[in-house]
Order: structure tokens, then C-alpha cells, then sequence
């Protein structure tokens, strides 16, 4: 095994044991989980019981400040709805109800204003905005989304739009010969090939997001290059309508270094092609997004 399989593996056996790493994403997902008061966390008598609900659903998160927490939270209740649009946010009783400070508050509602969830304007307040001024592309709401009531659509949709982007990806990705990229992809497939035979999902899992993400970023696009993170977000969400890579077998894995192989000879087409099939390997997709016909 390589140096870097080896140091992947074992920061991914860590994280998995609870320690987490900076910047790390955590998962919540609420909608499943079971409603139940935690310890520390303020039950809301009077108001608004949801509120309360949800708070208490978000209360488990580690490896978050209070601020990120907050925006956790908040951006949980209005995605899944229990905030609905044009509900006002007094950030008091924000404070009062989550026993933070206004600044921890002001701070978390800038925060949720930048991803367009809410607004914020003088002599009006703040309120949550409608679903069409959310920015969908936001790699935190596409996972809030596809952990509440909306993870239908919001994996359907990830799945057409990974279609619409990774294989034009490939192709334009082929014509980069650039040998360090070539090797840093071909070390992610080492590593899938190692996590897999290990059974460590995890593993395979950082290492095929980092390999779709490279992928994107070095096909010479700027545009497609600030997609990366919704590939990168829809690698992390499971279930639903599924694609190659988010369950790691021998199919998936060939397909990877099939590309890897296509990328190699400058083959542009073959590359294309090669992601087309990595994101057929379950006969499931076909209810998704079809492969295109022949001509």
C-alpha cells in the first residue's frame, strides 16, 4: 500500500471514531432521526413547539462552534420546511430559545442570508425567503435537503446534474496531460481499491469524492470548476436513485481506472464514455437519467 493510501485510511479511521478533522462536514440527518430531548439543550415551552422540535433533533452535533451549530439548525428548520417562507426570525428569542449570545445570532443569520435562505431589511426584519431565492447549489443546502422531507428530489436532481457535468468532465479533462494529475488520480484509485478490499466504505468514499472533484477541476473550465463542490456534496448524500459511485464494488472500481487509463492516452471520448458507464453500474439508474442512445 502507498504512503498515501496509507495516511488516508488512517485519518478516515480516525474521523470515524469521533475525532473530527478541521473543516470537516458533519452529518445530520434529522428527518430520521428519533425525537427525543438531548442534555443542554433548552426545551421551548410556549412559542412555537416545531421550533423546539427541531433544535432538539440538531442538539448531537460535534465538532461545531456555537455559531455553526445555529446555522445548522436554523438552516435545517427552514429547508425542511418548519420555518416556512416569509416567517420572521427575531434573533431575541433566537438567542433566548438557543442560549446564545447576539452576536453568535447576528452572525449565523449573515450566514444564512449569503445561502439566500433568509433576508434581512430595515424596518421589516428578518424572514425566511421562498425555495426560489434559495441558492440550490449551496453544498450545505443540497445536503439539507436530501436528509429532510425533500431527499427524493434533491438526489434525483443530483443525479441529472452529475450526468449533465462529469462526462463532459472527462472528456475535457483528457486533453490536460498533465502527469501530476494523472498520478493523484490514479492514487485515489489505489486507495478505493485498498478501502474497498478492507471493507472500509469511509475511505473509499473520501478518496472517490477527491477523485471526481480533481476530475472536474482540471478540465480547463472555470465554470464547470465551481460545480466541483456539488459533486463533491453529492458523493456524501446516500440512498435514493444511486450512481456508480456510491457503493463500492469491482464494476465501480474498473471504471475509475478506465478513466484513469482513458485521461492517460488523451482519449477524450473514452473518457466520456468511461464516466457514462461508472454512472450506470446499478440498472436503478436507468429509472434516473437513461443513457443516451446510440447513433
Amino acid at each position: 500500500m502507498s504512503t498515501l493510501a496509507h495516511t488516508m485510511m488512517t485519518a478516515a479511521r480516525s474521523a470515524d471514531s469521533g475525532l473530527a478533522s478541521p473543516g470537516e462536514l458533519d452529518r445530520y440527518p434529522y428527518a430520521e432521526a428519533p425525537a427525543v430531548d438531548r442534555v443542554g439543550v433548552p426545551v421551548w415551552d410556549g412559542g412555537d413547539p416545531e421550533l423546539g422540535r427541531v433544535g432538539r433533533r440538531a442538539a448531537g452535533s460535534r465538532g461545531r462552534g456555537l455559531h455553526g451549530q445555529l446555522v445548522q439548525q436554523l438552516g435545517q428548520m427552514i429547508v425542511s420546511g418548519d420555518l416556512g417562507a416569509d416567517r420572521p426570525l427575531v434573533p431575541e428569542e433566537i438567542g433566548q430559545r438557543f442560549e446564545v449570545s447576539r452576536t453568535v445570532v447576528r452572525e449565523s443569520l449573515r450566514v444564512l442570508e449569503a445561502k439566500g435562505l433568509v433576508s434581512a431589511r430595515p424596518n421589516v426584519g428578518t424572514r425566511v425567503r421562498p425555495v426560489s431565492d434559495w441558492n440550490l447549489l449551496d453544498p450545505d443546502i443540497i445536503e439539507w435537503r436530501a436528509f429532510g422531507p425533500q431527499r427524493d428530489d434533491q438526489r434525483r436532481e443530483l443525479s441529472e446534474l452529475r450526468w449533465t457535468i462529469e462526462p463532459l468532465a472527462a472528456r475535457l479533462a483528457a486533453g490536460h496531460g498533465r502527469e501530476d494529475v494523472q498520478q493523484r488520480l490514479a492514487d485515489m484509485v489505489e486507495i478505493m481499491g485498498h478501502a474497498m478490499a478492507q471493507g472500509d466504505a469511509l475511505t473509499f468514499s473520501r478518496a472517490d469524492s477527491e477523485f471526481h472533484s480533481l476530475l472536474i477541476q482540471v478540465a480547463g473550465n472555470r465554470m464547470l470548476e465551481h460545480l466541483s463542490g456539488i459533486v463533491s456534496a453529492a458523493l456524501q448524500v446516500s440512498g435514493g436513485p444511486v450512481t456508480g459511485c456510491d457503493r463500492p464494488n469491482e464494476a465501480s472500481l474498473g471504471h475509475h481506472g478506465r478513466i484513469c487509463d482513458a485521461l492517460a492516452a488523451a482519449d477524450g471520448a473514452a473518457a466520456e464514455a468511461a464516466m457514462r458507464q461508472l454512472l450506470m453500474v446499478h440498472p436503478e439508474v436507468e429509472r434516473v437519467v437513461p443513457a443516451p442512445r446510440e447513433h
